[in-house]
């Protein structure tokens, strides 16, 4: 079952004046990554020391079971820029990214994963990226150092189906090192496993998307927690970002669509049947094709119903939110508006 942590954890955020804000937010979900965490520790702030930029870094422990929640801890009392948050059990790395995203109060967030396979010292190229003007920055792992078969020839794959799908071409959309600029990050939901999606969900905010390429480093401990069989998620995702992409407000559109061809096809065969039994005498109950144009018109009814009830619970569910149909990037006012 989905798990949605938003709400609640944004409820327990605290929030931060301009003041306090640092300029870069780390968020990082753990899981299970005893024998990693310190090693990751050192070099994330190894490489945010050296950019002369305030920052922090929120470590979130995705309900680990091999002492990891113990090593943030120890990582949090010596480190004055650590933030660690403490999920109540394992609900996945959307939701821990999204608990990261809810407690992130710098202007720029970067997300990475904490196996040590992303390396922190391309921190500065995303944050350049981010500089040069950019709302996402993406990492691209252009030397991965995964098993072909199971890892990268699916990933490869996937990468193309979603970049045709969204519009949003990418190499490499399973990478988690990718900086965001805050107002962009924190207007995307998170659910299921749309963490890969974030650059296609928020594209139809009209963001700008860079890729650039990062190092990627073999695991050193630990063990994987990706697997070929997420393949199938990722594609079922896929449909969802598609339609809410692209439908969410006008859901009658692709139902109706729909509608009107099952049912158009269904009234012509009909249409055709009962003028070869009028005109002709053309017998009908040998001829089972007469069930498959009735059920073609069923399911158009079917599918404009569909349509219309979606339109009403979109209609529902932007207008009990006040959730905005657009996003403005920029307000510019005349001298005379002002006075």
């Amino acid at each position: 079952m989905t798990q949605v942590v938003r709400a609640s954890l944004a409820a327990q955020a605290s929030p931060a004046t301009a003041a306090e804000r640092p300029e870069v937010s780390v968020v990082i979900p753990v899981y299970n990554e005893i024998e990693n965490v310190e090693a990751l520790a050192s070099d994330v702030w190894s490489a945010l020391g050296a950019q002369g930029k305030t920052f922090e870094v929120i470590l979130v422990d995705d309900g680990s079971r091999d002492g990891s929640a113990e090593a943030l801890r120890r990582i949090a009392a010596e480190r004055r820029e650590a933030r660690v948050v403490l999920l109540r059990r394992n609900f996945g790395q959307t939701a821990a990214l999204s608990a990261g995203f809810d407690h992130a109060r710098g202007r720029v967030i970067i997300t990475m994963d904490a196996d040590l396979q992303n390396d922190p010292q391309d921190i500065p190229k995303l944050l350049a990226g981010i500089d040069e003007g950019y709302d996402i920055v993406a990492g691209w792992r252009l030397d991965r150092k995964d098993p072909f078969v199971s890892r990268r020839l699916p990933s490869m794959i996937a990468n193309r189906l979603i970049s045709w799908v969204t519009g949003v071409s990418l190499h490499d959309y399973g990478c988690t090192l990718k900086a965001f600029r805050a107002e962009v990050v924190r207007e995307v939901h998170l659910y299921g496993e749309l963490h890969r999606f974030i650059p296609a969900v928020a594209n139809w905010m009209g963001v700008t998307v860079r890729e650039v390429p990062v190092n990627h480093r073999a695991r050193r401990a630990g063990v994987s927690k990706y697997g070929i069989g997420r393949t199938i998620r990722v594609l079922l995702d896929l449909i969802t970002v598609k339609f809410m992409e692209s439908y969410s407000t006008k859901p009658i559109q692709i139902f109706g669509l729909l509608g009107v061809v099952s049912g158009g096809l269904g009234f012509l065969g009909a249409g055709w049947l009962t003028v070869q039994r009028v005109l002709f005498g053309a017998s009908l109950s040998n001829r089972p094709i007469l069930l498959l144009y009735v059920m073609l018109i069923v399911v158009g009814v079917q599918f404009i119903s569909m349509g219309l009830v979606a339109e009403m619970l979109a209609r529902t569910y932007h207008e009990s939110q006040s959730k905005p149909i657009y996003y403005v990037k920029e307000l510019v006012e005349g001298r005379d508006a002002r006075t």
